[in-house]
This record gives C-alpha cells, structure tokens and sequence, in this order.
C-alpha cells in the first residue's frame, strides 16, 4: 500500500520555483549532462549561496526539477476519475503529456540513461506523486465498480511500471510499431490490468 488521504501536491515558495523553472529549462535545452550550479545561478540571477542553501547539489537540484515537473503534468489531469474508462484515459493523458514534456521528452530521447538514472533506479518524489495519484484514481474506480479489486497501492505501482516501461521504450521500437499502433496497444495493456 502507497498511502492514505488525499493527493497533496508539494509547494515551493517563489524563489524555489523561479530556481526549478530555470532548472527545467536548462534541462530541456541542454540536458543533464552540462548542467552546473554556476550555469543555474547565473540564468536565475541568484548567487550560488542561494542554490546551496536549498540544494547540495546539481544531483538534488535535477531531482526537484524533475518532481515539480511531474507535479506540474499530474495538476494537468483530471482529479475526478471515477470509472474505470475514465483512469485508463488519463493514464494515456499523462503518457502523452510526459513524451511531449519538454525536460522529459529531451532525457527520454537523447538521454535515456540519465532517464533511467533519476527515475528508475530508485522510487523518488516523482514516482510518489504519480503513485498517489493513480492509488487515489483506482481508489474511487473500485468504489465504483469498473476498476477490478485489488490493493489500489500495489495496483499504482505495477501500473506506473507498465507506463513508465512503454514510455521508456518507445523510441527504441519505433521502427517495429507505428506511433498511433504503440498507443492502442498500451491502452489495450492498460485496460487489461485495471478493468474489472
């Protein structure tokens, strides 16, 4: 089991976000790979000092930028799924929203590895953030009956691992599945595994 309550997404006062905003970008433009603290200072305007208090590290920073970037897809979805049909389309939203995703679309297609890095090797505040989401989702389809039974935290996480499995190999079986096919075969997946 995940957890209990409600989806509360992190808040960062206005300085972290500028910071996180300008981390993003820095990301999407030119990865992972280049990305210092001077290079951050210098664009946000701020000293050094001023990122340290906050974060150790370029490693710490990434991963803020990385959680307030999945936050801000998850603020994007509906928070009202209440079938079955209704969680399986979000679940196809957010794939798309994350492929499309300006920092996430750079790692997943010229940095894979740094992908793999800051979101597979271990469950980070992202990964919680969506856990909680679908936890909740698959919460209220099973009260609803279109969802089958289950533990709703087990489910999230085998369902984040599908997703985020397909995600990830997308762009290396491009030239065996068609864009729109790879779709209707990870909603059919999707729909496999949650539908009662």
């Amino acid at each position: 089991m995940v957890s209990a309550g409600a989806f509360e997404p992190p808040v960062w006062d206005e300085v972290d976000a500028r910071l996180l905003d300008v981390a993003s970008d820095l990301i999407a433009s030119r990865g992972t790979g280049g990305f210092t603290i001077a290079e951050l200072a210098r664009d946000a305007r701020v000293s050094r000092p001023t990122i340290y208090r906050r974060w150790a590290g370029t490693d710490e920073v990434v991963r803020a930028a990385l959680l307030r970037q999945t936050v801000s897809i998850i603020m994007r979805m509906s928070t009202d799924v209440r079938t079955g049909a209704q969680l399986v389309a979000e679940v196809m939203r957010f794939a798309e929203l994350f492929r499309h995703d300006p920092v996430f679309g750079r790692l997943l297609d010229r940095e894979p590895e740094a992908f793999t890095q800051y979101s597979l090797e271990r469950v980070g505040s992202s990964q919680r953030a969506m856990l909680r989401w679908l936890e909740l989702a698959i919460a209220r389809g099973q009260t609803g009956g279109t969802v089958r039974e289950g533990d709703p935290g087990d489910m999230s996480v085998m369902l984040l691992l599908i997703v985020q499995s397909a995600i990830l190999s997308h762009h290396a079986v491009s030239s065996l599945i068609g864009a729109a096919e790879w779709e209707r075969e990870l909603t059919r997946a999707v729909e496999g595994y949650l539908l009662a």
